[in-house]
C-alpha cells in the first residue's frame, strides 16, 4: 500500500525535529541523536520525499531536521552502508539513484532469499510464532496509510514477523536490508495511472491465511506474487530510467 505523500510530509516535518540538541553548536552527537536523524532521513529518502539523485545538502538538512551538522554527517554515512545514499567523491553525498535495473536486481534477490526465508520460518513456527504474525498485521491493518511514517514501521513489523522463524541471522539482515531498499520503488510504483485497482490488503491477508496454514508452496507463492506486482505497475511509471542509475 502506499499512503499519500501529502498526508505523511507534515508528519515528517514535526517527527524530524530532534529535540533538546543545540544546533547553533556542533557537539560530538549522542548515540541517540545520531539515530534519530538516521531513522528521519532514511524515512526522506524511502517516501520520496529526498528524491532519488537529490544532492543531500548539510545546511539544508540541518534546517529542515533541526541538529547540528556532525549527526547529519554521521546519519549519512550510515545510510551509504545501507545503499540508500551515496558518496560523491569530494562533494558530499546524493540520495542513491533509482533504475528498471536496480529494482530487477532487488526483486530478484529479495524473492530468492525470502522464499528460503519463509519456507523455514513456517516449518519452524509454533504458536507463539503464529500469535505474533497475526498480531502484526490487525496493528498494520488499523493504521491503514494515513499515518505514512506509523504505517511504514508496521508494514515491515508484518513482513519480518512472517520470516522470524528463520534461524539465519545473515539471511534475515538480508531480507531487511532488501525490504528497505525496495520501499522507494513500492512508492514510486504507487504513481501509476493503474495503481488504485491493486488490492494491497486483500494480498497480505492472502500471504497471512496461508502462513498460519502452514501451507508453505502457497505462503511463498503469495508473498513472491505480492512483490512482482510492485514491478508490473513499475513499468508504468515514467519517473524510472530504463536501464542502471545514472552515476
Amino acid at each position: 500500500m502506499v499512503p499519500a505523500r501529502s498526508a505523511g510530509t507534515k508528519g515528517y516535518e514535526s517527527e524530524m525535529s530532534v529535540q533538546n540538541f543545540d544546533a547553533g553548536g556542533d557537539p560530538t552527537p549522542s548515540t541517540s541523536t545520531t539515530q534519530t536523524t538516521y531513522q528521519a532521513i532514511r524515512r526522506m529518502i524511502i517516501t520520496g520525499v529526498l528524491a532519488p539523485g537529490e544532492k543531500l545538502k548539510i545546511e539544508t538538512l540541518k534546517e529542515r531536521i533541526q541538529v547540528g551538522a556532525s549527526p547529519i554527517r554521521e546519519a549519512l554515512t550510515l545510510l551509504v552502508a545501507d545503499k540508500l545514499v551515496e558518496r560523491i567523491d569530494q562533494r558530499g553525498f546524493r540520495a542513491s539513484p533509482v533504475s528498471q535495473d536496480n529494482f530487477a536486481e532487488i526483486l530478484r534477490l529479495r524473492c530468492a532469499l525470502e522464499d528460503m526465508a519463509l519456507r523455514e520460518s513456517i516449518a519452524a513456527g509454533d504458536e507463539a510464532w503464529e500469535e505474533a504474525l497475526v498480531l502484526a498485521h490487525h496493528r498494520m491493518a488499523r493504521v491503514g496509510g494515513a499515518d505514512v511514517a506509523t504505517f511504514e514501521d508496521a508494514h515491515k513489523t508484518f513482513h519480518m514477523a512472517l520470516l522470524a522463524r528463520c534461524s539465519s541471522p545473515i539471511l534475515l539482515g538480508y531480507c531487511s536490508q532488501l525490504y528497505d531498499l525496495n520501499v522507494r520503488y513500492r512508492y514510486l510504483a504507487g504513481r501509476s495511472r493503474h495503481y488504485g485497482t491493486r488490492d494491497v490488503p486483500a494480498e497480505h491477508r492472502e500471504i497471512l491465511a496461508a502462513a498460519v496454514a502452514r501451507d508453505v508452496p502457497l505462503a511463498t507463492s503469495r508473498l513472491l506474487h505480492h512483490y512482482q506486482q510492485t514491478g508490473t505497475f513499475l513499468r508504468e511509471t515514467p519517473d524510472l530510467t530504463e536501464g542502471k542509475a545514472p552515476s
